[in-house]
């Protein structure tokens, strides 16, 4: 009997040594991805471009439940090439001091949400006092809140949205032209249907109605179409949200999250373009990519802050966007409160 008892003696070894093969294999495997993790973690923070966008000083507002961000689309176009330029219409910013703003957004989200508001570029609000770039002292004064942006940067522009609206902004995000077209290219364009044609030889957009999926350059020309639109701001506002859904909707595709080919394009592409405040890192950019998430499937709240006057002409400055102050006070009330925005309140946008 003892023949057969060494042989089951050399079986169970045989069982133990690949019982351990097995769970070294799958050790490593544990290890491998642990380690890849840390290192995609620490490549994508530090493709984080930070800018000093939030600043405490006196009189500001308390913060409200949830979350708010301020995104803006600025022309960043010192980051284009003369070629990129030309093959976007962009054109350069010239004689311009600071950039521009094309797009101002307010994200919420907390337990109600996410709202998605688009403030006019042209909304007449007041600017605080602020030193500029070179230490001189300007006074506050009245204007388009583009010029906040124009004049003092980030910072006076989240101060000046602060100030008007009274709502403490957390998170600051700011991107570039050429990241829309590196983000739309990285996941291999977005599909999009349109309701009409736009031609705009100002924006380079030349697309026919019906579904379609944008390249970079395409979907940068439709972002930026205003001349070819009826009531210009408001309609771009419209298709800068319906954007926006459309590149969340096909940036969350598994095919792109789960493929490294596109997934390291596209988070390279889109964090490489993208500025955000000094206190924001990756957690809090994949927090707010999660919770943003039900805009790109019509959940959530879209629309514009609501206007009283869109051409409220204001000497020396031209025709500007006048905000309902009754109706705005209503929609910042359920957002700092984070509740749902009464319907009716925001300017739709359809």
């Amino acid at each position: 009997g003892n023949g057969g008892g060494a042989a089951a003696g050399g079986e169970g070894h045989k069982r133990r040594r690949w019982g351990r093969i097995v769970g070294f294999t799958a050790l490593g495997l544990v290890l491998v991805l642990i380690v890849g993790f840390i290192s995609t973690w620490i490549w994508a923070s530090g493709k984080i471009t930070h800018v000093g966008a939030l600043a405490d000083y006196s009189g500001r507002p308390a913060a409200g439940a949830g979350t708010n961000w301020l995104l803006a689309g600025s022309d960043g176009r010192d980051t284009l090439t003369k070629a990129q330029q030309d093959e976007y219409h962009t054109g350069s910013a010239g004689s311009i001091t600071g950039s521009r703003t094309d797009t101002i957004m307010l994200l919420h989200y907390g337990s109600s949400g996410p709202d998605l508001i688009s403030i006019p570029r042209d909304s007449y609000v007041a600017i605080p006092a602020y030193t500029d770039a070179k230490g001189v002292a300007h006074s506050a004064s009245h204007n388009k809140i583009n010029a906040a942006y124009q004049e003092g940067g980030p910072q006076l522009l989240v101060q000046t949205v602060e100030q008007n609206f009274g709502i403490r902004i957390d998170h600051y995000l700011e991107i570039g032209f050429l990241g829309i077209v590196n983000m739309v290219n990285a996941v291999g364009g977005v599909h999009m249907c349109l309701s009409k044609a736009v031609h705009d030889s100002y924006s380079g957009a030349d697309l026919n109605a019906g579904c379609q999926t944008l390249n970079g350059g395409q979907a940068l020309a439709y972002v930026r179409s205003r001349y070819s639109l009826p009531n210009s701001d408001v309609s771009r506002m419209s298709d800068q949200q319906a954007f926006i859904r459309a590149l969340v909707d096909s940036a969350v595709r598994p095919g792109v999250l789960l493929n490294p080919f596109e997934f390291y394009p596209f988070v390279g592409g889109a964090l490489g373009s993208v500025a955000a405040d000094n206190n924001t890192g990756l957690l809090d950019l994949i927090r707010m990519a999660r919770s943003a998430r039900p805009l790109a499937s019509g959940g959530g709240t879209t629309g514009t802050m609501p206007i009283a006057d869109e051409g409220y002409a204001v000497s020396g400055i031209g025709d500007a966007v006048l905000l309902d102050q009754t109706k705005t006070a209503k929609v910042i009330a359920a957002v700092n409160a984070d509740k749902p925005i009464p319907s009716g309140l925001l300017n739709s946008i359809e």
